[in-house]
């Protein structure tokens, strides 16, 4: 139980208390204000009830529970540490370009943000290619359907992850911070150090305190369209778990990467989804803990039969 109360009482993690509670505050402001301006609200109690209490919800709650389980006993005694990884990118770059090391002689303050900036820019970078990888590779697209099954959003949504993709994540954590740092303790010496609040990178931890947990809601909050070619507004992330979206706004906190990449889509010109998920027959093996943590090997098992079909008739038609 321990383990689970640790997920809000941890800065790193989104359900944090603090980022619930600004969360609150946030849905406060804005319901004033959009009732203020259009007299609307922007969600009413039986709704609010109904998104909690449905069955994909429960589900999440109770996938969370299980997933954190195995993320903790079975995934996490497989990664290598961030602090491995920068200690062979340190002596590679070291062996190879000794000349170069510890070369750049700045202010401690000026090395400390170069390296907080580079760590949450490179992460969110790769954080953008590996969740659209997730879409366009089938096999992993197989797994990455386990979050896309939720029927309606609430921020432990953002947990209804499958193992292997937990297991993908946790390697592309550790490869870009080990990476980063590497390269830095080679041009920088022993003088890096992160803006830090509460023990959390201050750059993430503003962007969690500022709504994070809004993307995985029914609240449709969305930004100008300027600002949303720079930074994913929750509104985004929402279209994104839609059908008609989903090949949409990948990118974790910065919107940059999918406007380069043609994979942007802004919210403000888009109604609310009334619907998120598959549809209900493609969304049924997804309702149960089993079928969460099952479905998407059958589902490989489809593609590779598929493709020996394939393989089959183009050898027939060959001869």
């Amino acid at each position: 139980m321990d383990i689970i109360q640790s997920y809000f009482l941890n800065p790193n993690q989104r359900v944090y208390w603090l980022y619930l509670v600004s969360t609150l505050c946030l849905i406060a402001i804005y319901g004033v204000f959009v009732y203020f301006a259009s007299g609307q609200i922007i969600i009413k109690k039986s709704k609010l009830t109904s998104y909690w209490f449905h069955p994909s919800a429960i589900l999440d709650y109770l996938y969370f529970v299980l997933n954190t389980l195995i993320k903790v006993f079975l995934l996490a005694p497989l990664l290598l540490s961030a602090k491995t990884i920068a200690l062979w990118i340190w002596q590679g770059l070291s062996y190879l370009k000794p000349d170069m090391m510890y070369s750049i002689q700045l202010p401690s303050t000026v090395i400390i943000a170069i390296y907080s900036l580079s760590l949450f820019v490179v992460s969110d970078f790769t954080r953008y290619w590996l969740h659209r990888f997730l879409h366009t590779i089938p096999i992993l697209w197989a797994f990455h359907k386990v979050h896309h099954s939720c029927e309606v959003l609430n921020p432990i949504s953002f947990y209804r992850i499958h193992p292997v993709e937990n297991l993908l994540f946790g390697i592309r954590y550790s490869l870009s911070t080990g990476l980063v740092t590497g390269v830095c303790l080679w041009l920088f010496g022993a003088k890096l150090g992160v803006w830090t609040i509460l023990g959390c990178n201050a750059f993430i931890f503003i962007f969690l305190l500022l709504g994070a947990n809004l993307r995985h809601s029914h609240i449709y909050l969305y930004y100008p369209k300027f600002i949303e070619r720079f930074f994913i507004s929750p509104a985004q992330h929402q279209l994104h778990h839609t059908a008609q979206f989903a090949n949409k706004n990948y990118g974790g906190y910065l919107g940059i990467w999918d406007f380069i990449f043609g994979s942007w889509q802004s919210a403000a010109d888009i109604e609310k989804p009334k619907r998120f998920g598959f549809p209900k027959t493609m969304a049924q093996p997804y309702r149960t803990l089993g079928g969460l943590l099952f479905q998407p090997f059958i589902d490989i098992l489809h593609i590779g039969k598929k493709r020996d079909e394939k393989r089959q008739k183009q050898q027939q038609n060959v001869s």
